[in-house]
């Protein structure tokens, strides 16, 4: 829903208390605009006994986001629109990652999705001007990196729900803003243009390694003060660079290896390092985003605000490298030499040597990504009576992505699969316990047209692969409201209303195999078609790689041939989504005491369409599944806010808070099985004796497969907190939260009826005494007195609703002016936050459900805080920033395109900026100029093996790394002007 204030300057401060710097788009297109932010007194100017001081950048962003963080009902973290235009951020994301209690995962180096208070990114909702917006995930969470913070005038995330918003997340929720023409005010026209480039040079010659900002803005209005319109366009062509690595697993071939030499590094325990992987990633990312809004007020009883947001994401990523295997536990070829062995966590590792008779397989992949973002919003405010108010709002949200991911093989020599020339790689340094790259020196030139071939030498039975996911989401809503205000008495105000919305959402991932022509023989690859060998000189590779254009390449030497396994129709899906709700809330206020209470009734159709993919048959069956279930929920709100003198505040919430289940786990599709065991003969005119793993089973039916009918995450939340406003740019907060989750989604074994489903013909099967059939009936043309029906209740692992849990922690966060302290220090300041989370939440369970496993939940870290200093004066700005996050479990894209869980490491990131700004005294006034540099110092990203208590470990309980990723430094230089 959005919300209709009715003194729209309420949380605006003074003009005399604004920005004058740093980024004239974010004065013209980023301007504070607040209406969402409701009940609020107006905010005074910051005096002196000579009046009113002008201040401008950080200074004013940090107070008006404490000044919505003090006046809004609900325990709330805002970034007003300075603070981001100051630091321009790729998205929204690397902004809203600095308040408390939120953490960005980085994906290809940037802030992708957020989690807020320790919770995976699907508890969370993410609105634009209040209204819920699709997404070009497979689930719920919106990609932040769609949404440019040059077009955005601020962000309020809701810590405590507000039960007049609709779709309200389980963690927070996320509410993105644009700018109100009419509440600006004025004429305001503003370029801004800015060059980037990434450190460390290009890794692929044929993808550059610089890009650029322009964006744009114009908001006026027509004289009467009825009329506004704004316009904004931002296009942002970024380059990327990561120098990738991967060890695949570790493992000990046991002691006396032959093959392994010294002796002493062929003793039991020692552990080997296999199946390396060593990729230069370089990818350009281009984004086109445009708003529209016209704001029409032709009276004090009628006001009507469209929006339009468009924004067109288009990504493409060239991947070369070698990975092979290594492996002297299971190989019978290759030859361990001089093997150095270090004793690393009570645990020896083979950390260098050289190994012989090793077939690298070379990669050239090429990966396409097209989304496609409209949002459309239409809202009517109109004025009834002096007290009582009418509000419709109506949305719609669409998004598209489209993606190709190919990868090809190559490898040394030409000939038959197999007899082409081995070599050899000596490594050092292999488990990257250093903290930095390995290093490999190859016997061959891996680089050398003449003697590098395309095809398979890894026994794939293929020699490329494509696959194309296809995601499509819409969301339409309606709401509407009525808002009656009171003129006196304890409650100030009502608000009941009720909102519709419907949503929309299908995948599916197109796959194919890619064959060699003239019948898969090795093939030389024209000079028409190479480029220069991609530079993995970061892991000492002096061979390079052969670096194929593979776009042109492609068609003229592949074949593309459509592949199909259960897993196609299983990422097939559509699920369709209505959500009714119902609302009411009152706010009061008596004294220093001021809050809301409120209710929503919550009811939710959910239809899934799907398949049963039946491959225990032959030729496999395909059934369509359609599968729909209904729940309601009420969800009770509380917010209290007190104020005491001296700028002292105290808060607490409480609420039932949920979560709806992500969309893929929602899929109706399921894949069967039907046990084959081996079954004793027929004797004395018996039926065979068949068993399934030494056991008669009850139940024969098995499977894999979606959930249709889930219900919620649902939990009740507590939130207290302390803050003392101490002036307009510096305050202290300490706030804690409890999370009591009633239920938690994971994969568990469940019944399932497969009626419906064919028996195969020759299956064996002992089916026990269930449902009165006899030991031992048999299905099929086999040696029996009869044929009997099996019974239809099977087995099934799928998500479902399970216990839950509690997650807690602490949140500190303040900020100070040192000019507060000493006028010395007058234009210096610092803020920062820190946040501890824990959770006793167990996610997941062993197959047979019996023994529930303790496992983070993904998102959860520990521990994260962020500081920064920052120095503005006469025009000068300065400002460095410190952002740590603990380990995590983090959601990634693995193989085969799927969704999956690693363990990400301490993550930190230092960024950096100054800048200078043009005062009114100057012939260039409103010209700035900025230098940033994000990622200082160059942090990597990091994962370590296996998830959870899992993974390969020293004696001591020391992980063993699994990826490091470095991105280099991205370095921004640029010119605003605004008139």
């Amino acid at each position: 829903m959005v919300l209709r204030v009715k003194n729209d300057r309420a949380n605006r401060l003074p003009r005399a208390y604004r920005f004058g710097a740093a980024s004239a788009l974010a004065m013209a297109a980023l301007m504070p605009q607040v209406a969402w932010a409701q009940d609020a007194a107006p905010a005074e100017a910051v005096t002196d006994e000579g009046g009113e001081i002008v201040v401008s950048g950080i200074r004013y962003s940090i107070a008006n986001s404490i000044n919505q963080k003090k006046n809004n009902d609900s325990i709330v973290e805002a970034v007003s629109a300075e603070e981001i235009g100051k630091l321009p951020d790729v998205s929204i994301a690397e902004s809203i990652a600095r308040l408390p209690g939120l953490a960005a995962q980085r994906v290809g180096g940037r802030a992708q999705s957020i989690s807020i208070r320790g919770l995976s990114p699907d508890f969370a909702t993410t609105l634009l001007n209040g209204r819920q917006q699709a997404s070009s995930g497979d689930n719920r969470s919106v990609e932040f990196d769609q949404y440019p913070s040059e077009l955005l005038s601020g962000v309020v995330i809701y810590k405590t729900p507000d039960a007049n918003i609709a779709g309200m997340g389980l963690s927070g929720t996320i509410d993105l803003h644009t700018v109100r023409p009419l509440a600006y005010g004025k004429r305001a026209i503003a370029v801004n243009v800015r060059g980037e480039v990434t450190s460390g040079g290009r890794l692929n010659g044929d993808v550059k390694n610089w890009g650029n900002r322009i964006s744009a803005s114009y908001i006026d209005q027509n004289e009467d003060g009825t009329l506004g319109w704004a316009f904004g366009f931002a296009h942002l062509d970024a380059p990327s660079q990561t120098q990738h690595f991967k060890q695949g697993f570790y493992g000990d071939p046991g002691a006396g290896n032959t093959r392994i030499t010294p002796a002493a590094a062929a003793a039991q325990g020692v552990q080997y390092g296999s199946f390396p992987e060593m990729w230069g990633v370089s990818r350009t990312q281009i984004r086109n985003a445009a708003i529209g809004i016209v704001e029409w007020k032709p009276s004090d009883n009628v006001h009507t605000t469209l929006d339009l947001y468009y924004s067109r994401f288009k990504q493409r990523e060239t991947v070369r490298g070698a990975q092979w295997y290594s492996m002297p536990q299971w190989s019978t070829d290759q030859i361990f030499t001089n093997v150095g062995v270090t004793t690393i966590g009570g645990t020896p590792v083979a950390t260098s040597g050289t190994v012989a008779n090793i077939r690298p397989q070379l990669r050239n992949d090429y990966n396409t990504r097209d989304d496609e973002l409209i949002s459309v919003g239409l809202n009517n405010d109109f004025q009834m009576t002096d007290n009582l108010s009418f509000i419709a709002d109506l949305s719609y949200s669409r998004n598209n992505r489209d993606e190709s991911i190919t990868e090809t093989y190559a490898g040394y020599g030409v000939g038959a699969n197999g007899s082409e020339t081995n070599g050899n790689i000596t490594w050092d340094n292999l488990p990257m316990f250093s903290g930095d790259f390995p290093t490999y020196t190859p016997s061959l030139n891996y680089g050398d047209p003449t003697k590098v071939s395309l095809g398979d030498r890894a026994g794939w039975g293929h020699d490329g692969a494509t696959k194309e996911p296809h995601v499509r989401e819409k969301v339409y809503a309606l709401d509407l409201g009525l808002q009656y205000q009171l003129d006196d008495g304890f409650f100030r105000q009502f608000d009941v209303g009720v909102n519709f919305t419907k949503r929309e959402k299908n995948k599916r991932v197109d796959e194919f195999d890619l064959f060699l022509k003239n019948g898969r023989a090795q093939t030389l690859v024209g000079s028409q078609y190479l480029v220069d060998p991609v530079n993995l000189g970061y892991v000492g590779f002096n061979g390079n790689v052969l670096s194929v254009n593979l776009p042109a390449a492609l068609p003229v030497y592949y074949d593309k041939r459509v592949y199909i396994d259960n897993n196609t129709f299983d990422k097939a899906w559509k699920i369709d989504e209505e959500v009714l709700t119902g609302r009411f809330r009152a706010a009061f206020e008596l004294g220093g005491l001021r809050g809301n209470a409120g209710v929503q009734v919550v009811n939710v159709r959910q239809e899934s369409s799907g398949s049963a993919i039946n491959a225990t048959a032959t030729p496999r069956v395909v059934n369509p599944v359609n599968v729909s279930a209904t729940y309601t929920d009420i969800l009770p709100s509380l917010n209290l806010t007190y104020n005491i003198d001296g700028g002292h505040q105290l808060r607490f919430g409480i609420a039932k808070v949920v979560a709806r289940p992500r969309m893929d786990e929602l899929r109706a599709s399921f894949i069967p099985s039907f046990p084959r065991s081996p079954c004793a003969p027929s004797t004395g005119g018996n039926p065979p004796t068949c068993v399934v793993g030494g056991v008669s089973p009850p139940n024969v039916w098995g499977g894999s497969g979606g959930n249709a009918k889930l219900e919620p995450w649902r939990a009740w939340s507590f939130d207290a907190s302390y803050s003392w406003y101490i002036d307009k740019t510096s305050y202290f907060s300490v706030a804690g939260f409890y999370k009591s989750l009633d239920s938690y989604i994971y994969t568990q074994r469940q019944y399932f009826d497969f009626t419906g489903l064919p028996i195969p013909a020759g299956s064996f099967v002992s089916v026990g005494n269930t449902n009165g059939l006899p030991i031992g009936s048999v299905i099929g043309t086999v040696p029996t007195p009869g044929i009997v029906t099996i019974n239809p209740i099977g087995q099934i692992d799928q998500p479902a609703n399970g216990k839950g849990g509690s997650i807690k922690g602490l949140e500190i966060s303040g900020a100070l002016g040192f000019g507060k302290l000493t006028s010395a220090l007058d234009g210096f300041g610092v803020l920062g936050s820190v946040s501890i989370t824990e959770s006793d939440l167990h996610p997941s369970a062993s197959s047979n459900s019996t023994t529930v496993q303790a496992t983070r939940i993904p998102g959860l870290s520990g521990t994260v805080w962020s500081l920064t200093g920052y120095f503005e004066k006469g025009g000068f700005q300065a400002r460095a920033s410190y952002r740590y996050r603990s380990a995590f479990k983090g959601e990634v894209t693995q193989l085969f395109a799927a969704r999956g869980a690693t363990e990400i490491l301490a993550e930190k990131q230092v960024d950096a900026q100054i800048g200078y700004t043009f005062q009114d005294d100057s012939s260039l006034a409103g010209l700035g100029i900025l230098l940033q540099v994000n990622n200082l110092t160059n942090s990597a990203y990091r994962t370590r093996q296996g998830t959870d208590g899992g993974g390969a470990k020293t004696a001591d309980g020391t992980f063993l790394p699994e990826i490091i990723d470095k991105y280099g430094r991205q370095i921004l230089f640029g010119v605003s002007y605004k008139y």
